[in-house]
Protein backbone atom coordinates (compact mmCIF):
# COMPACT_ATOMS: atom_id res chain seq x y z
CA UNK A 1 0.00 0.00 0.00
CA UNK A 2 1.62 3.66 -0.66
CA UNK A 3 1.22 6.05 1.60
CA UNK A 4 4.12 8.74 0.98
CA UNK A 5 5.63 9.60 3.72
CA UNK A 6 5.62 13.39 2.73
CA UNK A 7 1.89 13.90 3.29
CA UNK A 8 -0.34 13.98 6.00
CA UNK A 9 -3.35 12.53 6.16
CA UNK A 10 -6.85 12.26 8.06
CA UNK A 11 -9.00 9.38 9.83
CA UNK A 12 -11.48 10.11 7.19
CA UNK A 13 -8.65 8.86 4.27
CA UNK A 14 -7.80 12.14 2.85
CA UNK A 15 -4.36 13.03 2.15
CA UNK A 16 -2.83 16.81 2.12
CA UNK A 17 0.02 17.97 0.99
CA UNK A 18 0.73 21.78 2.30
CA UNK A 19 3.02 23.98 0.33
CA UNK A 20 2.93 27.73 2.28
CA UNK A 21 -0.72 28.79 2.53
CA UNK A 22 -1.80 26.24 -0.31
CA UNK A 23 -3.26 22.34 0.88
CA UNK A 24 -3.67 20.11 -1.94
CA UNK A 25 -6.05 17.32 -1.17
CA UNK A 26 -6.99 14.01 -2.53
CA UNK A 27 -7.93 10.52 -1.41
CA UNK A 28 -5.96 7.75 -0.18
CA UNK A 29 -4.52 4.77 -1.96
CA UNK A 30 -6.49 2.69 0.76
CA UNK A 31 -9.14 4.74 0.27
CA UNK A 32 -9.82 4.48 -3.66
CA UNK A 33 -8.79 0.35 -3.21
CA UNK A 34 -11.71 0.15 -0.66
CA UNK A 35 -14.17 2.32 -2.65
CA UNK A 36 -13.50 0.13 -6.02
CA UNK A 37 -13.34 1.83 -9.62
CA UNK A 38 -14.52 5.72 -9.20
CA UNK A 39 -16.70 6.78 -11.67
CA UNK A 40 -17.50 10.45 -11.03
CA UNK A 41 -16.14 13.15 -8.67
CA UNK A 42 -17.92 16.18 -7.83
CA UNK A 43 -17.11 19.02 -6.21
CA UNK A 44 -19.55 22.15 -6.16
CA UNK A 45 -17.68 23.78 -3.70
CA UNK A 46 -15.23 25.64 -5.76
CA UNK A 47 -14.86 28.98 -4.66
CA UNK A 48 -16.66 28.92 -1.07
CA UNK A 49 -15.06 28.92 2.02
CA UNK A 50 -15.15 25.83 4.20
CA UNK A 51 -14.85 24.65 7.99
CA UNK A 52 -12.31 21.95 8.71
CA UNK A 53 -14.83 18.63 8.80
CA UNK A 54 -17.20 20.10 6.50
CA UNK A 55 -18.34 18.27 2.88
CA UNK A 56 -16.60 19.45 -0.23
CA UNK A 57 -17.62 17.24 -2.50
CA UNK A 58 -18.25 13.40 -3.43
CA UNK A 59 -16.70 10.81 -5.07
CA UNK A 60 -18.80 7.95 -6.58
CA UNK A 61 -17.71 4.79 -7.35
CA UNK A 62 -19.59 1.48 -9.14
CA UNK A 63 -21.31 0.49 -5.97
CA UNK A 64 -21.47 3.48 -3.57
CA UNK A 65 -20.98 6.91 -3.04
CA UNK A 66 -18.91 8.54 -0.46
CA UNK A 67 -18.71 12.31 1.39
CA UNK A 68 -15.46 14.06 0.74
CA UNK A 69 -14.41 15.84 4.06
CA UNK A 70 -12.33 18.95 3.71
CA UNK A 71 -8.78 18.16 6.36
CA UNK A 72 -8.32 21.97 6.59
CA UNK A 73 -10.56 25.63 6.92
CA UNK A 74 -10.12 27.33 3.93
CA UNK A 75 -11.28 28.27 0.59
CA UNK A 76 -11.44 26.00 -2.90
CA UNK A 77 -9.47 27.89 -4.91
CA UNK A 78 -9.07 25.00 -7.68
CA UNK A 79 -10.52 21.73 -8.73
CA UNK A 80 -8.76 18.97 -10.65
CA UNK A 81 -11.09 19.51 -13.78
CA UNK A 82 -9.63 16.86 -15.69
CA UNK A 83 -11.35 14.36 -13.24
CA UNK A 84 -14.56 15.17 -14.72
CA UNK A 85 -13.68 12.98 -17.88
CA UNK A 86 -11.43 10.84 -16.62
CA UNK A 87 -12.60 10.47 -12.87
CA UNK A 88 -10.60 6.62 -12.60
CA UNK A 89 -7.34 9.01 -12.64
CA UNK A 90 -7.95 8.73 -8.67
CA UNK A 91 -7.32 4.82 -8.97
CA UNK A 92 -4.39 5.21 -11.01
CA UNK A 93 -2.53 7.72 -9.54
CA UNK A 94 -4.33 8.98 -5.85
CA UNK A 95 -1.45 10.76 -4.93
CA UNK A 96 -0.57 12.70 -8.39
CA UNK A 97 -2.96 13.52 -11.05
CA UNK A 98 -5.80 11.95 -8.98
CA UNK A 99 -5.67 15.09 -6.46
CA UNK A 100 -8.77 16.62 -6.30
CA UNK A 101 -8.94 20.51 -4.87
CA UNK A 102 -7.04 23.01 -3.90
CA UNK A 103 -7.49 25.29 -0.22
CA UNK A 104 -6.46 28.01 0.66
CA UNK A 105 -5.49 27.47 4.17
CA UNK A 106 -7.31 29.74 6.78
CA UNK A 107 -6.47 28.71 9.96
CA UNK A 108 -3.02 27.06 9.63
CA UNK A 109 -3.13 25.70 13.32
CA UNK A 110 -5.37 22.56 11.72
CA UNK A 111 -2.18 21.58 10.22
CA UNK A 112 -0.91 20.12 13.88
CA UNK A 113 -4.12 17.59 13.69
CA UNK A 114 -3.47 15.69 10.57
CA UNK A 115 -1.61 12.58 10.79
CA UNK A 116 1.47 11.52 9.44
CA UNK A 117 2.17 8.68 7.37
CA UNK A 118 3.36 6.28 10.36
CA UNK A 119 -0.15 7.47 12.15
CA UNK A 120 -1.87 7.15 9.24
CA UNK A 121 -0.75 3.66 8.53
CA UNK A 122 -1.27 2.74 12.14
CA UNK A 123 -5.00 3.83 11.53
CA UNK A 124 -5.84 1.52 8.61
CA UNK A 125 -3.48 -1.64 9.73
CA UNK A 126 -0.60 -1.45 7.23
Amino acid sequence: MNIPADLKYTKDHEWVKIDGDVATVGITDFAQKELGDIVYVEVDTLDQTLDKDEVFGTVEAVKTVSDLFLPLSGEIIEFNDSLETTPETVNSDPYGDGWMVKVKISNSAEESELLTSDQYKELIGA
